[in-house]
């Protein structure tokens, strides 16, 4: 800590910022933080600073820094609206388990409580979908906030801290000594717990690992592929956790979660043993708590989660350890069975049982998204980026795409629609040198496509591909299951998404074929390469094709059936 001569609050939070690592920020602007606007400016050289047009843009992009980059994500809204619009990139946040700061303008706190122009109190509004949520209500207090609000939404479960900011305490001034971030800490499972595991895994015959969750870096995925080899476990990654482990490893058996593989849930369903590795078993990754039943489930279960809370919260199992995924797979660097496994080659045999899903399959109509994400499975580096947003659109890049590690992917756990293109906005903007490409469905794209503003203004050269069938799919899906031919609205009249990008000085492409799909993917990623500009290919898809694996007409078949029975 040093002494300093007195600063404004804009000034002591952005050098906060600084000392906290932060090199880059999310905003859309607002009167309520020019202070903090100001001393951005002052420190444009040091944190580069994206203005996006829409709150929800700016959070789903903070949130998506921080899930690629491990750094904590901070975004900069203004108070009522604007905390209203960022609101969702705050829940994915916290749903995803993402360590995210969103600051957010507030009325002076000689004001508070009258009710004034876009006046919310953020403590009851952010309560259930946050770490933390507080106001810093005085200047020399700014240091303190600044550094638990980056403790906390690192710590334990990571996730968001909400900060009001009254406009008060932006412009006074303070003389204040500087708080340096704490040292991370890891946690480790403890020996004991170690020797538990390795008796359960010495006592199993169908053991089956599933990895998760935030926090990983290539040392920790080293190791963890190194204990999986040794002891030849089958690993299956947890809902739209692709990149938790290489995709391309043997003893990889796949993506578990909405539309797995059926032999990979079998796999699940019979093991006698599950290793859940800082996953919380969420309910999309057990497609409604089937696989892994709660609360207490059939295999014996190993939770391994780094906060505390989440043991023993959803499941009972037979050993919990509160570990990340640097100190747990520290803890295992050294473990190695005793004998050959019983079950040895159940790794290989689930790697060829993923691998079989590779192969696309037929698909209605002339334009077929299973072999587009084939054919780009074989076409991407290893180090391309993808982000995704949410609908059945997804279910293909998941099924067909593969995943090197950290930072290779980016998608909403939660759900969240429009999130594909802000998060390729974070994604380009970490990491320049890499091929960023996004898919969005046509619902899915409509919802933050004014971003492509924020993209060209940036000069970001990223890919969009936009997935049109014309209406909201995967609801259309629940509906024809639930409700067979009584089809009420789903249906989108879509603009000429090409034309758009193109209104935005980018370059855009319709395809209705295929065969059409790899040249005009070249071009625009030879333009987007090129111009730094964003590039966006349109898809336009026969909408029975509903999934990987079945049509909608399908699904109304055996709903009327069902129902005629």
């Amino acid at each position: 800590m040093t002494d300093t001569a007195p600063r404004s609050g804009g000034d002591i939070l952005v050098e906060h910022l600084l000392l906290n690592g932060v090199k880059r920020v999310f905003m859309v602007a607002g009167e309520s933080f020019l202070p903090c606007i100001d001393a951005l400016y002052e420190n444009r050289d040091r944190i580069d600073t994206l203005s996006f047009r829409q709150e929800a843009g700016a959070a789903y992009a903070a949130e998506a820094h921080g899930k690629l980059t491990g750094e904590t994500g901070v975004c900069f809204v203004t108070r009522g609206p604007g905390a209203s619009n960022a609101a969702i990139g705050a829940h994915t946040a916290f749903q995803d388990g993402t360590p995210m700061v969103l600051f957010i303008g507030q009325v002076g706190s000689d004001t508070v409580e009258r009710d004034c122009f876009q006046e919310v109190d953020y403590r009851r509004m952010f309560g259930p979908m946050a770490k933390w949520v507080a106001s810093i209500d005085r200047t020399d207090r700014i240091p303190e906030f600044v550094a638990r609000a980056f403790q906390v939404a690192r710590s334990g479960r990571p996730g968001p801290v909400v900060l009001a900011l009254p406009e008060d305490t932006l412009w006074g001034k303070a003389e204040v000594a500087d708080v340096m971030p704490a040292p991370r800490a890891h946690p480790h499972p403890a020996p004991a717990e170690i020797a538990r595991l390795e008796s359960l895994l010495e006592a199993a015959e169908r053991p089956v690992m599933i990895v998760g969750g935030a926090g990983w870096n290539d040392e920790a995925l080293a190791r963890m592929r190194g204990f999986a080899e040794r002891y030849d476990l089958p690993v299956g990654v947890s809902w739209r956790r692709l990149e938790c482990f290489d995709n391309r490893h043997p003893n990889f058996a796949g993506h578990v979660g909405y539309g797995m593989d059926s032999k990979l849930a079998k796999r699940i369903e019979n093991a006698d043993l599950v290793i859940a590795v800082c996953t919380r078993l969420d309910e999309p990754t057990t497609e409604g708590y089937v696989h892994v039943t709660s609360p207490v489930p059939r295999q014996k279960l190993v939770h391994i989660h780094p906060d505390p809370n989440e043991l023993g919260r959803v499941y009972r199992s037979e050993l919990a350890m509160v570990a990340d995924p640097t100190g747990f797979a520290a803890a295992v660097a050294s473990l190695s069975p005793k004998a050959r496994p019983r079950w040895a080659g159940a790794a290989e045999a689930a790697n060829a049982e993923y691998r079989a899903t590779l192969e696309p399959g037929p698909m209605p109509g002339d334009t077929n998204l299973a072999e587009i994400s084939a054919g780009l499975r074989e076409r991407l580096p290893k180090d391309a980026c993808i982000t995704l947003g949410a609908g059945n659109f997804a279910l293909f890049p998941h099924r067909f795409l593969q995943f090197s590690g950290p930072g290779t992917q980016a998608s909403p756990i939660c759900g969240a629609m429009g999130y594909g293109l802000p998060a390729a906005i974070a994604a380009k903007s970490a990491f320049p040198e890499r091929m960023v490409l996004c898919y969005a469905g046509d619902g899915c794209f409509q919802m933050t496509m004014q971003e492509l503003g924020t993209a060209a203004q940036n000069k970001l050269g990223i890919v969009i591909l936009v997935f049109n069938n014309r209406m909201w799919g995967t609801i259309r899906q629940h509906q024809e299951r639930e409700y067979p031919a009584r089809v009420f609205g789903l249906s989108l009249t879509n603009p000429d998404f090409a034309a758009l990008v193109r209104a935005y000085g980018g370059h855009g492409e319709t395809v209705e074929r295929t065969s059409d799909f790899m040249p005009a993917f070249e071009r625009a990623l030879g333009f987007a390469d090129r111009e730094s500009m964003p590039a966006l290919i349109e898809i336009r898809y026969d909408p029975d094709g509903i999934t990987p694996d079945t049509t909608l007409s399908a699904v109304r078949a055996a709903a009327l059936a069902k129902a005629a029975a």
